[in-house]
């Protein structure tokens, strides 16, 4: 169950992001004495895999800005780092509601926008626009990552496509790139707290790789309207998980 999970959670990892809302559950309903702490790190050290693979996929089949998207990586990785650490910190009942009014109103623009992230890649952002890029999707969203987690993948695409007048294809291309970053950064510091499960990481890993490759590759064959729509799809379901951890878990 842990694998078929993992590779579930690569593949909507690979096409928009949102890997982690598959992966966490399952984390806790197969292994039901695994703490919360190691179920986020044994996520981070299964998912670094999947966006590893799919980053490289992306990177050699689509147009993506390699250099950019490294550069948001390395950032990226830091902030999430912080983000780890302050993790234990964090008061989960009032960063959720807030998370779930912006997705509630991502899904409200991206229906009422039919040609959002399906047209505007022969655009080019100027320099404020990349460096308010930068500071959202590589700090802002890589801390998000570290602290609390679900939809970075999602909120990275949004981010991109909103800023730099990319395309969802590429979007989703070089979020991967940045995820990479986000999930190296916090697997450094949970792996340092010793709360990762390394019984059973690698095979999931193995798993992740193998539906992140799928997905990487179905989003390049099927396009930006494809990942359009399996955006809407994560967004809802994203809000529905976050509504039964706030109020009926």
């Amino acid at each position: 169950m842990l694998c078929l999970a993992a590779a579930m959670a690569g593949w909507v990892d690979a096409v928009v992001g949102g890997g982690g809302l598959l992966l966490l559950p399952a984390l806790l309903i197969g292994l039901p004495e695994l703490s919360p702490a190691h179920a986020l790190g044994t996520n981070k050290a299964v998912a670094v895999a999947g966006t590893t693979v799919s980053a490289v996929t992306y990177a050699r089949r689509s147009p993506v800005d390699v250099r950019l998207a490294l550069r948001f990586g390395v950032l990226a990785c830091g902030s999430a780092a912080l983000g780890a650490a302050f993790a234990s910190a964090v008061s989960k009942e009032i960063l959720q509601p807030l998370i779930m009014v912006l997705l509630l109103a991502v899904a409200i623009f991206v229906v009422a926008r039919p040609e959002f992230g399906t047209t505007g890649g022969d655009r080019v952002a100027g320099r404020r626009r990349r460096a308010v890029a930068l500071l959202t999707a590589g700090a802002g969203i890589g801390f998000y990552d570290g602290l609390l987690g679900p939809g970075t993948g999602t909120f990275l695409v949004i981010a991109l496509v909103s800023l730099l007048h990319m395309t969802m294809l590429t979007a989703s291309a070089t979020a991967k790139v940045v995820n990479v970053g986000t999930n190296l950064g916090a697997l450094a510091v949970f792996a340092a707290a010793g709360t990762v499960l390394w019984s059973v990481a690698p095979l999931m890993a193995l798993c992740n790789m193998a539906g992140g490759w799928a997905g990487a590759h179905m989003a390049i064959r099927r396009g930006s309207r494809f990942i359009r729509l399996v955006l809407l799809v994560v967004v809802t379901v994203l809000v529905a998980r976050l509504a039964w951890d706030q109020w009926w878990s």
